[in-house]
């Protein structure tokens, strides 16, 4: 009877062509926020055949019953409107919009601050989720993701130049674009997340590219220079693209590097990523590369090596 009345039951269907309407049973509005009404709610001391007919016979006054204040006390209290439950536990959900700072440091900050002010009972857990779940989900992926890519990058060099010292000349760019981006974050309090990671990455393919034409310049030289000017004149000849490929993109990027609307959370990491890595990777690596080439051109010969160092030590034994 009290569900029917306050809350309202389903007592039938009402069809209007093809639309039907359920027939809610329920006191009014009015006689609901009236505290002397609800106690005063008749409580049946016969068993009815069902919560309807209990109404019927409430109407008809044909059961005994006695009214709800003689059974229970009645108080208004304030209380949850929605009981949410996971996994069969109750779950109050506390949402929170997060400005200033990123959401991995706002979490870390409050965990280090619930700690110290709430002791957590037996029975009681406590889960951040939200944008930080999926923050926590996207380093997971990338963990994989990075180290795959920069294999794919090292493989496609070793395949297009067919040469394994030529890859590594043109993969040491990776790591001098991430020296720069690295250092831009710190720079500008920029924290790591997800839109810099995948800066990173897109620096490494930029960086990779500049290198990759530096070192295919100096081999084409190479065929019909000395290998002091192939390198000299390779590295002069692709400055100007360097530089160029590097200025456009980087030109291209500060718009985003410098964004305060909405989603300037995401670009800013990634943008500032890209701009220091090129200035870093750019500048380097048409120092950095060159002297590479220049130093690992000719390959020790280590069976030569071993071979000179055996006959020196059978001489010695002669002489001595």
């Amino acid at each position: 009877i009290i569900s029917i009345a306050i809350g309202g039951r389903e007592a039938g269907v009402v069809f209007e062509g093809d639309r039907r309407f359920d027939i809610i049973v329920k006191l009014p509005e009015h006689f609901r926020q009236n505290l002397e009404i609800i106690e005063n709610l008749p409580i049946f001391l016969s068993k009815p055949a069902n919560q309807v007919d209990a109404l019927n016979d409430m109407i008809k006054e044909k059961s005994v019953s006695v009214p709800l204040k003689e059974v229970a006390e009645i108080v208004i209290a304030e209380g949850p409107n929605q009981i949410s439950r996971e996994n069969g536990k109750r779950r109050v959900v506390v949402q929170a919009n997060v400005r200033g700072t990123d959401i991995a440091t706002f979490v870390t900050h409050a965990e280090k601050a619930i700690q110290k002010a709430i002791q957590l009972k037996p029975g009681y857990w406590l889960e951040w989720g939200g944008q930080f779940k999926n923050l926590v989900e996207a380093k997971e992926r990338l963990y994989w993701v990075v180290p795959a890519c920069f294999f794919m990058i090292f493989m496609l060099l070793f395949a297009a130049l067919n040469s394994l010292k030529g890859a590594l000349f043109i993969f040491t760019a990776i790591p001098l674009g991430l020296t720069g981006g690295i250092l831009s974050l710190w720079m500008r309090g920029i924290p790591f997340s997800i839109s810099a990671a995948v800066g990173f990455i897109a620096l490494s393919g930029i960086a990779v590219l500049n290198g990759l034409v530096m070192v295919t310049t100096i081999n084409q030289r190479l065929k019909q220079e000395s290998l002091d000017d192939a390198i000299m004149n390779g590295a002069l000849t692709r400055l100007r693209p360097v530089l160029m490929t590097a200025l456009v993109a980087s030109l291209g990027f500060v718009p985003m590097a410098i964004a305060t609307g909405a989603g300037a959370e995401v670009q800013k990491p990634l943008a500032t990523v890209v701009i220091g890595g090129l200035i870093s990777s750019t500048l380097l690596t048409m120092v950095v590369i060159p002297t590479l080439y220049k130093v690992f051109s000719k390959p020790f010969n280590l069976l030569k090596i071993i071979k000179l160092t055996g006959l020196s030590k059978n001489k010695s034994k002669n002489n001595s």
